[in-house]
């Protein structure tokens, strides 16, 4: 079972996807929330696999709380953070934090659950309609660095798929591109974010703009 808490201020948002969760015989919604002060605390006491959080909520914005939850002693939750296009530049907090998806909540509820289920298996998912955006207005928030730990342990292949990564294209972009296999680029991937001691593919993009890899 996949565990779920829903952080929003929207009691009806709550309601509803929680009635949608209740649909699916994988998940399990251990609670809800309305502010960002008891997304973190709940998350303390409940450790859900997965937090959903808005990004603006009262009492704790959910970019501190998503700080709160990812940096707490031993957190093993993830957090998918809700946005809007007039919110993105509050993501970027989120990005720094770890948090593992950046989803729009115009999205069909199926989407959203499929997202969680994403983050549940410990990857990373950013909503393809503002990828690009996002990265490119997160690139021009931070300092590149001269050096970039680690690039020097992969291959050339493996550089090529982590600057593909950065420009937002997906496994199935990136075999195009590459003319190989899907499960080729997702051995790629995984070898990438080990080497380079990254959580995931979000990270990864990070990890290429802060040390000037892409700009």
């Amino acid at each position: 079972m996949i565990r779920v808490l829903l952080a929003d201020d929207h009691a009806m948002f709550r309601s509803g996807m929680r009635a949608v969760l209740e649909t699916q015989p994988d998940f399990e919604c251990v609670g809800e929330v309305g502010d960002g002060y008891a997304a973190v605390t709940e998350t303390a006491r409940l450790r859900p696999d997965v937090a959903v959080i808005d990004v603006r909520m009262p009492k704790l914005d959910g970019m501190a709380a998503c700080e709160a939850i990812l940096s707490a002693p031993g957190n093993d939750t993830r957090v998918l953070v809700l946005t809007t296009y007039d919110a993105d530049e509050y993501v970027y907090r989120a990005l720094r934090a770890g948090a593992s998806g950046f989803l729009l909540k115009s999205l069909p509820p199926e989407e959203l659950v499929s997202a969680m289920r994403v983050a549940a298996r410990g990857d990373a998912l950013i909503d393809p309609s503002v990828t690009r955006r996002l990265v490119a207005s997160f690139a021009t928030s931070i300092e590149p660095t001269s050096t970039a730990p680690g690039i020097d342990k992969l291959t050339s292949r493996e550089k090529e798929v982590l600057l593909l990564i950065a420009d937002a294209c997906s496994n199935a972009e990136i075999a195009e591109r590459l003319h190989v296999g899907e499960e080729t680029v997702k051995t790629h991937v995984s070898r990438v974010l080990a080497k380079l001691g990254l959580r995931d593919r979000v990270h990864a993009v990070v990890y290429a703009y802060k040390h000037g890899l892409v700009g």
